[in-house]
C-alpha cells in the first residue's frame, strides 16, 4: 500500500540519531532511579528548575515513621483530594501499620503500598526516570520511597475540562447532541458507549518530541481490513516533529496528497459519524486536546454524507443528498459559467434575460470577470470576519454586511443586480456542504475556474472541471481510490449508499472498496422475511 508522498520530504525523514544531543548535568545522564531518594529529589529538581507548578512533598512512611518518602505532581492537573485522602493520607497512616503487621522480605514497603495502601484504580510500578516524569506531566502523582530504586505511579488526573456539548460544525436536525471535546478519553468512552463490543480497540501512542501529545487509534477487530490498520500505525510512528497540537497536525502529516486542495482525511466532532465509519471498516484517529477526530480512508461521498442522512427515511435522506451534490457544483461553477456566458456566450442566454442583463450592466464600469472577483473576494471577506468575531455579532455582521455591501455597490454603480444574485447564491450553496474542510477546497478551485472563465469561456470552465476530476481520480487515501465507489465503479456501493441511499434493510453488506474482512451487516435471512411480509418470531 502506498504510503503517500509525505515519505520523501526531508524533514519528516529525519533520522532520530541525527538529532542534536542536549546537554546536560552528569546526574542526569542516569535512565534508572536511585535508591536514594535525595538523589532523585535533586535530580527531580534540576530537570524542572523554575517551574513553580511542580510540586514536591516530602513525609515519613512505613514503620514508627522512619522511611523517608515524597511525592511528586502538577499543580492543576491532579484532583487534590485524591492526592489528600487517597494517596498522602493511606501512606503516612494505613502503610505504617500494614508495614508493621507483615515484615516478610518479599513485602517491601513499595509493593504493600501499591497492593495494600493506596486505594486508587490505577497504580503502576517504574525504575525509569524518563517513564516516571512523563508520567507526572501527564497528570499522574508518582511516589517515591527512600532506599528503593522504583517509584509507585498513581493515576489522579483531575484537570479542568470542558463539558460534552452539541458540536458547532455539523448542526443536525435529527441524532445525537453530544460532541467530542478536547479530553482524549471522554472522546474514547463516548464511542465506546456506543459501541459495546469487546473488538473495540483502542491504541495509544504519542507524537511530538516535547509535547508527547496522545494520540488514540480506533478499529474493530475483525471488522477493518489489517493493511489499513498497519499503514496508520507506520505513518503515525514516521511523524517526527516537535510538537503536535492538534489533529491537523496529524492530519497534515500523514495524508496521501498534500498540495492539492481536498483533504483525503475525513475530519469529524461527531462520535456517531465516528461510530458509523468504524462500523463500516474505517480506522479513527483522536488526538489528546483537539476535539476533532480524523477518519481514514476517506472518498468523496463521506465528505457529502451526514450521519443524519440514516437517521431519516430513505426518500428523504436521498432527496437531502442529490441536494448536496447538485449545491457543490453549484458553489464550484455558477460564477464561472456567469462569467463564460455574459462575456463570450451571450448567444446561448434567453434573449429577454441577455437584454435584462445588458441593460442592468449599462453603467458599471467594470468587465464582467473584475465584478464578480470583487464580490466574491468581499463575499468571503464578510464571510471570514463572521467566522472570528464572536457568535451573536458575526452572524449580525454575515447578514447585514452583505446585504449592505451588496445594495450599496449596486446603488454606486459599481456592479450589477445579477452579479449580487450569482454571488448570493453561490455562498447560500457552498453551506449545504457537511464537511467545512471539504467546502474549503471547492470554495478555493472557484477562483480558478472564474480565470479560465475570464480568459478562454467555456472551453477555459470545461478544461478546469476536467482538471479537477483528473485530479479527484488520481487521488488516495491509504490506499482506496477518493473516488470510490465510482472509480473503479463498484454499481452495488453506488446503488446502495453514494448518490442515494436505499432503506435500511438493503444494507446488507459493507462497503466492498474498504476491503473489510466481515462484510455481513444484516441477517439476509431476517430481512428477507421483513420484506415479505412475515413477522418476526417473538423468541
Amino acid at each position: 500500500m502506498p504510503r503517500g508522498p509525505f515519505q520523501y520530504l526531508p524533514f519528516l525523514r529525519r533520522r532520530r540519531a541525527e538529532r542534536r544531543p542536549v546537554t546536560a548535568p552528569s546526574l542526569r545522564t542516569r535512565t534508572g532511579l536511585s535508591t536514594r531518594l535525595s538523589e532523585n529529589l535533586i535530580r527531580i529538581k534540576e530537570t524542572v528548575a523554575g517551574s513553580n507548578d511542580i510540586m514536591i512533598r516530602e513525609f515519613k512512611a512505613g514503620d514508627h515513621r522512619q522511611v523517608g518518602a515524597a511525592i511528586f505532581y502538577v499543580e492543576g492537573m491532579v484532583d487534590n483530594a485524591v492526592v489528600n485522602d487517597e494517596i498522602l493520607k493511606t501512606i503516612m497512616i494505613e502503610a505504617r501499620q500494614v508495614h508493621s503487621a507483615d515484615r516478610t522480605p518479599s513485602h517491601s514497603l513499595l509493593t504493600l503500598a501499591k497492593e495494600s495502601v493506596v486505594s486508587v484504580g490505577d497504580v503502576t510500578i517504574t525504575g525509569n526516570f524518563d517513564e516516571l516524569l512523563f508520567h507526572v506531566l501527564s497528570g499522574n502523582v508518582a511516589v517515591l520511597f527512600d532506599g528503593y530504586g522504583e517509584a509507585l505511579v498513581v493515576n489522579a488526573k483531575g484537570w479542568e475540562q470542558r463539558g460534552v456539548k452539541e458540536p458547532t460544525t455539523q448542526s443536525i436536525i435529527r441524532g445525537p447532541r453530544d460532541g467530542f471535546t478536547e479530553t482524549l478519553r471522554v472522546n474514547t468512552a463516548l464511542v465506546r458507549r456506543r459501541i459495546r463490543d469487546p473488538n473495540l480497540t483502542v491504541e495509544i501512542s504519542h507524537g511530538g518530541r516535547r509535547t508527547k501529545t496522545d494520540i488514540a487509534i480506533l478499529f474493530i477487530r475483525g471488522i477493518a481490513n489489517p493493511s489499513i490498520v498497519d499503514e496508520v500505525r507506520k505513518r503515525l510512528n514516521t511523524i517526527d516533529i516537535d510538537a503536535v497540537l492538534e489533529s491537523g497536525y496529524i492530519e497534515q502529516l500523514i495524508e496521501d496528497n498534500w498540495w492539492g486542495p481536498f483533504s483525503t482525511i475525513k475530519d469529524t466532532e461527531r462520535p456517531d459519524d465516528v461510530v458509523g465509519t468504524l462500523l463500516e471498516g474505517r480506522v479513527a484517529i483522536m488526538v489528546d486536546n483537539s476535539p476533532f477526530a480524523l477518519v481514514v480512508p476517506a472518498t468523496l461521498s463521506s465528505f457529502i454524507t451526514s450521519s443524519e442522512d440514516y437517521y431519516f427515511r430513505w426518500p428523504i435522506a436521498t432527496l437531502v443528498r442529490l441536494l448536496r451534490y447538485g449545491s457543490m457544483f453549484v458553489a464550484l461553477t455558477l460564477p464561472a459559467f456567469y462569467i463564460a456566458l455574459a462575456s463570450y456566450h451571450p448567444e446561448m442566454i434567453p434573449t429577454e434575460l441577455a437584454i435584462s442583463i445588458a441593460a442592468t450592466r449599462s453603467g458599471v464600469p467594470f468587465p464582467v470577470y473584475v465584478e464578480a472577483f470583487m464580490m466574491e473576494i468581499a463575499i468571503e471577506l464578510l464571510r471570514e470576519a463572521g467566522i472570528r468575531l464572536p457568535g451573536p455579532i458575526g452572524q449580525t455582521i454575515g447578514i447585514v454586511g452583505g446585504l449592505i455591501v451588496g445594495e450599496a455597490a449596486v446603488q454606486a454603480g459599481i456592479v450589477s443586480p445579477i452579479i449580487v444574485i450569482v454571488v448570493a447564491t453561490t455562498a447560500i450553496a457552498s453551506f449545504a456542504t457537511p464537511s467545512y474542510s471539504f467546502g474549503l477546497g471547492v470554495r478555493i478551485l472557484r477562483f480558478p475556474l472564474m480565470v479560465l472563465a475570464g480568459a478562454l469561456g467555456l472551453y477555459g470552465v470545461v478544461w478546469g472541471l476536467l482538471a479537477i476530476l483528473v485530479h479527484l481520480v488520481t487521488l488516495r487515501s491509504f490506499g482506496v481510490g477518493f473516488m470510490s465507489p465510482f472509480t473503479p465503479a463498484r454499481p452495488e456501493d453506488i446503488a446502495r449508499d453514494s448518490l442515494i441511499r436505499l432503506p435500511l434493510l438493503s444494507f446488507q453488506r459493507r462497503p466492498s472498496f474498504i476491503e473489510p474482512q466481515d462484510s455481513d451487516r444484516l441477517d439476509d435471512e431476517r430481512q428477507n422475511d421483513r420484506v415479505k411480509g412475515d413477522t418476526f418470531d417473538n423468541e
